[in-house]
């Protein structure tokens, strides 16, 4: 054998060793982490190294939603119950005064493990460090500081027009469905909906899916699906046979941050001629910038790291909360009788919602917080607990992440009596509001800015709805819930639709 063939086996000697040594050497780290948190709760290790990420995963794969899981263990364990995936920590908390006392505080930072692997999808930047993936609390809250002029009561009472005339678009498209007997595919429809009104309210684009199909609630889907799979499952881009699917992500979030791109410019050059610039999101996310010259590199990055934030953010839950709504009342006459009495009384025969309106719904607000109990579409949220920290009587050591659901503690029946029965009256002014176990929105600082929007525009489609038709759900459906980071209903609520009868 030659010197140079000596080396190379050497050299193939020495690595498999020094690749034993660390595999060695993690395998350990992983049992001391074992030993300094295992006297917490939890359900047993599907594997050593693994820990629980078998479950996880063979839920996906049969199209589970985590968070029954979640519930169950919950149910067992209590309201600490340790996971474990190769040498990270989870613990899922559903202690109230836990939940506000970390979720209330900013000195909990975002869970660094999840929010960075929001920062790109398979190596394509998504939410890079926008205003929900920013760790650091300085650069959140300058970014938040800046959006709030959009999210004023003044400035959303001004949006009423546009969600008005928007939602009359999807009246129009059922109006077609009662009159030829065609089935609606609700789901479909309200997304178009709210898609439309984010893109008008807040980057100032007519994009009118209702009449002329459009690539991007494909693209949406994509890239929540392929958010799902990037952070729940480490080595999902390593298998061969998703390679087709990784390709479908990248490209779907490049479609968006382009369409942000040129959106961005074009505002940008009619703010520079002098043209009177609307006090939107688009404006707004231009000013996070910093300045109007010299814009880096990253902070053009940065501008598109919102635009990707509220464009998905701004229709996705929305969309799957009203969807939910329908199908509920569908399944609830009564409930339905009771708020479409109130929509009469209130909206009666007018085509126009006003903003007053919408603050005299107050069933109809009981409906839909109750909807997002059963249903929270952005079911939780996480924080890294860096020091100490004692939890219903069990310590933790630093260095955890905390997740908090409120999908679970909505369906928990300490919490919530009988909690898969649908009831609003849960949410009648005079009953006990919940105490740190419903936060459809999150809480705290960190919490959702744009759900006081969400609600509005929920509200007007919600009323003009039930104002003008009545809907059944086609028979054979499922109530399913399709896990794709965001919650949304399997079956698509497929409805009959029929034009209302008023006369008494």
């Amino acid at each position: 054998m030659s010197v140079f063939g000596v080396i190379l086996g050497w050299t193939a000697v020495f690595l498999l060793f020094l690749i034993s040594v660390l595999f060695l050497g993690y395998c350990l780290y992983v049992k001391h982490i074992h030993m300094k948190y295992d006297h917490i709760p939890g359900p047993p290790r599907d594997s050593f190294l693994l820990g629980h990420s078998p479950t996880f995963l063979k839920t996906m794969k049969d199209g589970g939603v985590i968070h029954d899981r979640f519930l169950e263990w919950a149910e067992i364990y209590g309201p600490v119950c340790r996971l474990n995936v190769l040498h990270y920590v989870l613990i899922s908390v559903t202690c109230p005064e836990t939940t506000k006392e970390i979720l209330m505080s900013p000195k909990y930072p975002k869970d660094k493990f999840l929010y960075k692997r929001l920062f790109n999808l398979f190596g394509q930047r998504f939410l890079g460090n926008g205003l929900v993936t920013a760790q650091d609390h300085e650069q959140w809250y300058k970014q938040r500081r800046i959006m709030d002029p959009a999210f004023s009561s003044l400035y959303l009472r001004g949006l009423m027009g546009t969600f008005n005339e928007r939602t009359e678009k999807l009246m129009t498209k059922l109006s077609d469905c009662a009159d030829n007997k065609t089935e609606a595919r609700m789901l479909e429809l309200v997304n178009f909906v709210t898609l439309d009104v984010i893109a008008k309210v807040a980057f100032g684009v007519d994009l009118d899916q209702l009449e002329d199909s459009s690539v991007f609630p494909k693209a949406i889907e994509t890239c929540l699906k392929g958010m799902v799979h990037y952070v729940r499952n480490s080595f999902f881009e390593f298998n061969p046979k998703n390679r087709a699917f990784i390709k479908e992500v990248r490209e779907a979030c490049r479609l968006l941050r382009t369409t942000g791109a040129q959106w961005i410019n074009n505002r940008k050059t009619a703010m520079q001629n002098g043209n009177d610039a609307p006090k939107d999101i688009l404006t707004q996310i231009i000013k996070t910038a910093g300045k109007e010259e010299n814009v880096t590199k990253e902070d053009e990055e940065l501008m598109l790291d919102n635009f990707m934030t509220f464009f998905i953010a701004g229709q996705e839950t929305t969309a799957n909360q009203l969807a939910f709504c329908i199908m509920e009342l569908a399944r609830h006459p009564d409930i339905l009788e009771k708020v479409r009495t109130e929509v009469d009384d209130v909206i009666g025969m007018k085509q126009d919602i006003s903003y007053d309106d919408l603050g005299k719904l107050i069933y109809l607000s009981q409906v839909l917080k109750e909807t997002l109990r059963i249903y929270p579409t952005a079911p939780g949220t996480s924080r890294d607990v860096l020091e100490d920290i004692v939890i219903d009587g069990i310590h933790i050591p630093g260095g955890v992440t905390c997740f908090f659901t409120s999908y679970v503690c909505g369906r928990m029946e300490k919490f919530f009596k009988d909690p898969l029965k649908f009831d609003p009256d849960r949410f009648h002014p005079d009953a006990p509001k919940p105490y740190f176990c419903y936060y459809p929105f999150a809480m705290g600082p960190r919490s959702c800015l744009g759900q006081t929007f969400a609600q509005m525009e929920a509200k007007v489609v919600m009323a003009k709805l039930l104002q003008r038709f009545d809907f059944s759900l086609v028979p054979g459906q499922t109530f399913d819930i399709e896990d794709t980071a965001t919650l949304r209903p399997r079956s698509g609520v497929v409805c009959s639709v029929r034009h209302r009868n008023h006369k008494k």
